[in-house]
């Protein structure tokens, strides 16, 4: 029996960055946007709340040491941080169960108290239609210029969540490099695959369309936007205001590696579309990276799927 198609949608904005309530406000208002036209998942881009901080790659105060700008901004950065378990992921999982939707989200993560109290994260929520949180993902490895703003993750979050049959998982932008971080979510047996990003250019539509077509699965690549005047002032580069940081680019692969939405760039739209999850079974005929082209006699693989200490 063939199954119904999936509606989703991606919600490309702009952050109100570093202001968390605002941000909020924002994706409500684009996910009931999503709910109407009929999505059923709802995907925002690497932690949209309350925003990338794109000013770690364009600007150049942003990495020097005891730098006061930089700790100014990292000190509001902190007090907008989500904590999980808080009044923002109840008010995310009263959204999704209103809307009735699964809804997966970027967010900067905060610890308030225990060990690792003053650690932030870069974590993938995911929100069953129930209101649940059903899976916290927190970013194996921050890159480059991140390590100076988030700790590491741990394996707690590579798992799939199952929505009326259907199978999600997500990763957050370099870790679609991390062949084993693929692989885990590959033998999850994944149908669609969330893969966030601060921006979807070029090289990242390539590592988005090359896990759909490894992992026989549909990819969701979202991206966000900025301009250079919706920086923070203290770290806000040169150049016009009007000039692009985060251009978007979202779009949607299907599980041979096309094309099933093209990538949108420079422009604030939630972008709609209908899978059809059969394709998944007709694809893994030729490839099945956990099935009939895996070699368990060959290759032993494992994963420590339990959260590390804070």
């Amino acid at each position: 029996m063939r199954r119904s198609p999936l509606r989703v949608a991606i919600v490309q904005a702009a952050p109100v960055f570093l202001d968390l309530q605002a941000c909020l406000d924002v994706l409500e208002a684009r996910c009931r946007e999503a709910a109407a036209a009929g999505a059923r998942l709802v995907v925002v881009g690497e932690t949209f709340l309350p925003g990338y901080p794109a000013w770690l790659d364009v600007s150049p105060g942003a990495a020097l040491w005891d730098h006061e700008p930089a700790k100014q901004v990292f000190a509001r950065m902190r007090r907008n941080a989500v904590v999980v378990g808080g009044a923002t992921t109840d008010r995310l999982g009263a959204l999704a169960r209103e809307l009735s939707m699964t809804l997966v989200v970027g967010v900067q993560e905060r610890v308030d108290a225990g060990p690792g109290a003053h650690t932030l994260y870069n974590s993938l929520l995911t929100f069953t239609p129930d209101g649940a949180l059903a899976n916290h993902h927190r970013k194996l490895v921050p890159t480059y210029t991140e390590k100076l703003l988030w700790g590491p993750g741990d394996g707690d979050g590579l798992r799939a969540v199952e929505v009326d049959g259907v199978r999600i998982t997500g990763l957050v932008c370099w870790e679609h490099w991390m062949p084993l971080a693929r692989q885990a979510l590959h033998d999850a047996g994944e149908h669609v695959h969330v893969a966030v990003w601060p921006t979807v250019h070029d090289r990242h539509q390539l590592a988005s369309r090359h896990y759909a077509f490894e992992g026989r699965c549909f990819v969701l690549a979202a991206g966000q936007l900025g301009r250079v005047a919706d920086m923070p002032e203290e770290l806000r580069p040169d150049g016009p205001g009007d000039e692009w940081v985060m251009r978007g680019g979202s779009a949607i692969y299907g599980p041979d590696g096309g094309t099933v939405l093209q990538p949108v760039f420079d422009t604030e739209a939630v972008l709609v579309a209908d899978l059809d999850l059969d394709r998944i079974d007709e694809e893994a005929m030729t490839l099945d990276v956990a099935g009939h082209y895996a070699r368990p006699d060959v290759f032993d693989f494992g994963v420590r799927s339990r959260r590390q200490r804070n």
